[in-house]
């Protein structure tokens, strides 16, 4: 979907759009979007359910808001056939087991100021879910800002998923190997959100990380846009001038054919995101792969150090 202005309605109600109503509320809601909702998301009924991903599982059970549903990214949101994201029977299953159905409104929040919860939404934006919205600021916002939380878990209602995919909605928000190799070179922007030390090929994986790849730096032609770029101090997601002025100053525009990369798909995610449905570009695909494939393949072209550096 592509963002559009906020309605007046919207400029007018702090609690129906993000950050003041920067962003239409069918993409991004805010922290007092879903304060005001809670008690919604703690009934039994379908029409919204909120999620908390997290890639470590304590922090939902150490205090989560009231009616969330936990959601463990590595064991929830990686598939048991293969090191790739779920299946589409496996999609069906997960949305499923959390009490949503085709009809459900999704909003979902999480850790590391969303990194988990935007990778999240873009399988649901692949498979063609329709009503998926993010929380800005994360579950970082929402604790430092003292809304509720609590220890209980949610136990969501069984549903069935009336209208299950049987494969991709959107095939074209998704790039493999074979879309990168065919992009080196042509006019598509190729957009690395990693730490400046992981593009140069300083470290194949950020500090604290254990999965890494056997080669270092980038792939040929990429540009560095750091992820953390697109949000500000807070974990709030910068107003769409300040982010619109951070991809064209690096050459990036609406009209590109971009295809975005990180690690593991993580904190590229948020990138796609941001261009995707707060930029409203048009052509942004996100290769998931990322470095822990392309530096672990065998005859696939790397640069190493700056762009205009020896490689």
């Amino acid at each position: 979907m592509t963002a559009e202005p906020p309605t007046d309605d919207d400029q007018r109600d702090p609690t129906a759009a993000s950050t003041g109503g920067r962003y239409p509320t069918d993409v991004l809601v805010s922290a007092d979007w879903v304060n005001a909702r809670l008690d919604e998301f703690s009934s039994v009924a379908t029409d919204l359910r909120l999620l908390e991903v997290d890639v470590n599982a304590s922090f939902y059970e150490e205090g989560h808001a009231p009616g969330a549903v936990g959601v463990d990214w590595r064991t929830d949101l990686r598939s048991a056939e293969a090191h790739d994201i779920l299946s589409p029977t496996e999609m069906t299953a997960f949305l499923e087991s959390r009490g949503i159905t085709e009809e459900t409104t999704v909003v979902i929040y999480g850790d590391n100021r969303n990194w988990f919860a935007a990778h999240l939404y873009w399988q649901l934006a692949h498979y063609g879910h329709p009503d998926v919205r993010i929380m800005d600021g994360g579950r970082e916002y929402w604790t430092e800002h003292g809304y509720p939380t609590t220890t209980q878990p949610v136990a969501p209602p069984d549903v069935t998923y009336g209208d299950a995919p049987d494969a991709p909605a959107r095939p074209e928000v998704r790039a493999g190997r074979t879309d990168v190799r065919a992009a080196i070179g042509t006019d598509a922007k190729l957009v690395d959100v990693r730490l400046p030390e992981e593009f140069r090929g300083d470290v194949t994986k950020p500090p604290g990380s254990d999965e890494g790849a056997m080669r270092g730096g980038h792939i040929p032609g990429a540009t560095n846009v750091f992820w953390a770029e697109n949000v500000r101090p807070d974990g709030l997601f910068k107003s769409r001038k300040e982010l619109a002025d951070v991809y064209e100053s690096r050459g990036v525009t609406p009209d590109d054919d971009v295809i975005v990369y990180c690690r593991i798909g993580e904190r590229s995610s948020v990138t796609w995101f941001v261009l995707e449905e707060l930029l409203g570009y048009e052509h942004v695909r996100h290769y998931d792969g990322s470095w822990t494939e392309w530096g672990n393949m065998i005859g696939v072209p790397i640069e190493v150090g700056e762009p205009d550096g020896d490689s």
